[in-house]
């Protein structure tokens, strides 16, 4: 296996409960910002956050970027993902600018067509609504097709004659424009299908740890033939430069007695489920066993193997301090036993 870059993934969860450590919406936002410095400064490669309406979780990913690039210096920052159903194209894009260039171009923004969410059609609560003869999935799509067309930086407002200030000569653009942040978009795909559409429209590939169940075969089988069709299509659109792909995990290594409290029972293999009534999944089995089991465990995942881009799905609501120590025991127990470092 190659070097690849290691991030966290966060919910960003929180809850009243006297169990969590995260109980209101200022604790989660304020120690994801604590966990992306802390993941910095141990060297991990990214920070990237989960985003659900109507929840509990992290809603509002801009200000939550924008804050984590003003007290970071290197480390990728990112989403896995935003639900296009609900984004408004231009002004995502106003905001986009704005926290990449405050971030110095480390933005990573992934997006995709959303999942089930909290409510029924909440995007209808956020004033959109799929047009004639098309589904959600496909508003998502064009959403996204729109968001990329801003984001290249051409103009294509015209000016008013008389303007409140002096406008540059031609046609406007959304300002601030971020210059490369086109080539640091990435699509959640669940299925192969979106996974080539990807590659058509000249995004990256985040697949997560869920995929349609499309063969039957073992979930990091699947998301692996997911990974190669996708290549093969940039290949075939004969995109120039090289795309990046990442997947998610759960993965724990054992190496205190906090983590054989929390995750030593927890050795779960692949399971099906519904994501809606007519579209079965296979999702990804949790990882949680001693450094040396776990690196046996992990050279056989051939998704893994696939991704230059691992993304570790965090339990935030244990605390930045052991959120910290997961990671930790990935980049110094795991990692390089697999020549990820």
């Amino acid at each position: 296996m190659s070097r690849k870059k290691i991030g966290f993934l966060s919910f960003g969860h929180w809850s009243p409960s006297p169990h969590s450590q995260t109980r209101t919406g200022a604790d989660a936002l304020l120690q994801s910002i604590d966990l992306a410095v802390a993941a910095e400064e141990l060297g991990a490669d990214g920070a990237y956050f989960r985003v659900h309406h109507f929840a509990r979780q992290l809603g509002s990913p801009f200000p939550l970027l924008a804050a984590v690039g003003a007290k970071t210096s290197r480390i990728e920052i990112g989403t896995a993902v935003i639900d296009m159903r609900y984004e408004n194209p231009m002004y995502m894009a106003e905001d986009a600018g704005a926290a990449d260039l405050i971030a110095g171009g480390r933005l990573q923004l992934g997006i995709s067509r959303g999942s089930p969410e909290q409510v029924i059609d909440g995007w209808r609560y956020f004033g959109y609504a799929p047009a004639e003869g098309e589904t959600e999935a496909d508003m998502a799509r064009r959403h996204a097709e729109f968001f990329l067309e801003v984001l290249k930086g051409e103009g294509f407002a015209k000016p008013n004659p008389q303007p409140m200030f002096p406008n540059p000569p031609g046609l406007l653009r959304i300002e601030p424009h971020a210059p490369g942040l086109r080539e640091r978009i990435w699509w959640g795909a669940s299925s192969n299908a979106t996974a080539v559409w990807a590659a058509k429209q000249g995004m990256n590939l985040q697949s997560s740890t869920l995929k349609t169940d499309e063969t039957g075969e073992p979930f990091h089988i699947q998301q692996a033939s997911q990974i190669r069709a996708y290549r093969e299509a940039w290949k075939t659109e004969g995109h120039t430069r090289a795309p990046r792909v990442s997947v998610s995990r759960s993965i724990f290594a054992l190496v205190d007695d906090r983590d054989r409290a929390y995750f030593g029972g927890d050795q779960s293999g692949d399971h099906i489920g519904y994501i809606d009534p007519s579209t079965r999944a296979i999702f990804g089995r949790s990882y949680a066993a001693e450094p040396d089991v776990l690196v046996k465990q992990l050279a056989e995942d051939e998704a893994i193997a696939e991704a230059d881009t691992l993304l570790l799905t965090v339990p935030n609501q244990l605390g930045v301090d052991y959120n910290a120590h997961v990671i930790e025991a990935i980049l110094k127990h795991v990692a390089p036993a697999l020549g990820w470092r």
